[in-house]
């Protein structure tokens, strides 16, 4: 049975319907093993996760009204001395922390997961401020570079913790032939959507027929950046006979099934993703499906490791293409490779690093 003395409560305040990348994290989350314990997981209004025992969902956040929101609910968690974990943490949430606190947020009590950090001088002297005040949060993230920029600034327990992957029930199949080139996940400039429409675009100019999947929903609520607004209009313009596009959210199911026989195009920005994790190069590996990606980022660092793809230099059409056919001249064997990649991710991205944490005494050094 859960422990009724030790209740969890994770806030995802953009945690709506049944797909993205948040509730696979928080699907790890509370389905990974270990001691029962009592969860309840405040999202959105629309929100949904997959059945797991002593788990209890509340959609509770509306979009507009969604930061009062978190911080009337912070308050009345910290002080019912409730243990609180932030899936998502930014500045805003930080800030929300110490504005509900009455004073110095007890030791393992309050717990913040930081997937990325763009830290300028006004960042980090507010982080300082933070860590002076209240010394006892604890600071997770997925890289050293995220966790060395709170450990800089003073606070005492920071840990690297790997993202959690989405358990897989079943391993890639041992092969699979190809199917198409994919583009997964939210329509975004920063991953590198332009450049897969130019990719569209050279295929169609060349009389090429290869198969091309493209996720174009948006990431949340329904916005999109304005150039990616513009590559939308250009990609319907291509009018590409070989083009499929999907314009809602996906299931976890169908989202999966998109990466079978899949080459999965990720030419993401070097500059937003040199130390940030890709929750698709996770799933694309745990699916066997090789990756096309941009030296200088992490998920290239991922691709080299295991040979489960190609990584180009320039993020031009003619390069992505060449990636492509280099991939398609061998498709077995980085399906294979990428497989394999997949398998050893799956144990050391474990989403059980995570809970035990957040269950432990919630101290110790730097992980």
């Amino acid at each position: 049975m859960p422990d009724k003395m030790n209740p969890l409560h994770i806030i995802e305040p953009t945690l709506s319907g049944e797909a993205g990348h948040c509730r696979s994290f928080l699907d790890s989350v509370v389905d990974a093993p270990g001691a029962p314990v009592e969860i309840t997981v405040w999202g959105g209004r629309g929100a949904q996760l997959s059945e797991a025992a002593g788990v209890t969902v509340r959609r509770h956040f509306f979009r507009r009204v969604r930061r009062v929101q978190e911080f009337f609910l912070l308050r009345r968690l910290l002080r019912k001395g409730s243990r609180v974990f932030i899936a998502t943490a930014g500045r805003v949430d930080l800030a929300l922390v110490d504005k509900a606190a009455s004073g110095p947020v007890p030791p393992g009590r309050v717990f913040l997961f930081f997937h990325w950090v763009r830290a300028d001088e006004a960042k980090l002297a507010f982080f300082r401020k933070m860590a002076a005040k209240h010394p006892e949060l604890v600071i997770m993230g997925p890289t050293k570079s995220v966790v060395d920029v709170f450990a800089g600034c003073g606070f005492r327990h920071c840990h690297v913790v790997p993202y959690p992957i989405t358990p897989r029930k079943e391993d890639a199949p041992a092969a699979a032939p190809f199917r198409h080139l994919l583009f997964a996940g939210a329509a975004r400039s920063d991953k590198g959507f332009g450049r897969v429409v130019d990719l569209v675009a050279l295929l169609r100019e060349r009389g090429r027929d290869l198969p091309v999947s493209m996720q174009t929903s948006a990431a949340h609520y329904d916005k999109f950046d304005d150039e990616t607004k513009a590559d939308l209009e250009r990609l319907a313009g291509l009018a590409y006979p070989s083009l499929r596009l999907t314009p809602e959210t996906l299931s976890q199911e169908a989202y999966f099934d998109t990466f079978r026989g899949a080459v999965c195009l990720q030419p993401y920005n070097p500059v937003d993703f040199a130390d940030r994790i890709s929750g698709v190069t996770l799933d694309a590996l745990s699916s066997g499906a090789p990756v096309v990606t941009l030296a200088g980022t992490w998920m290239a660092r991922v691709v080299e490791r295991f040979q489960a793809g190609v990584v180009i230099v320039k993020p031009t059409p003619e390069e992505l293409l060449s990636a492509v056919e280099t991939i398609l001249a061998d498709y077995p064997g980085y399906h294979e490779r990428a497989r394999q990649g997949g398998l050893a991710l799956q144990r050391e991205h474990s989403a059980g690093h995570l809970r035990g944490l957040l269950l432990g005494d919630g101290n110790g050094g730097r992980g």
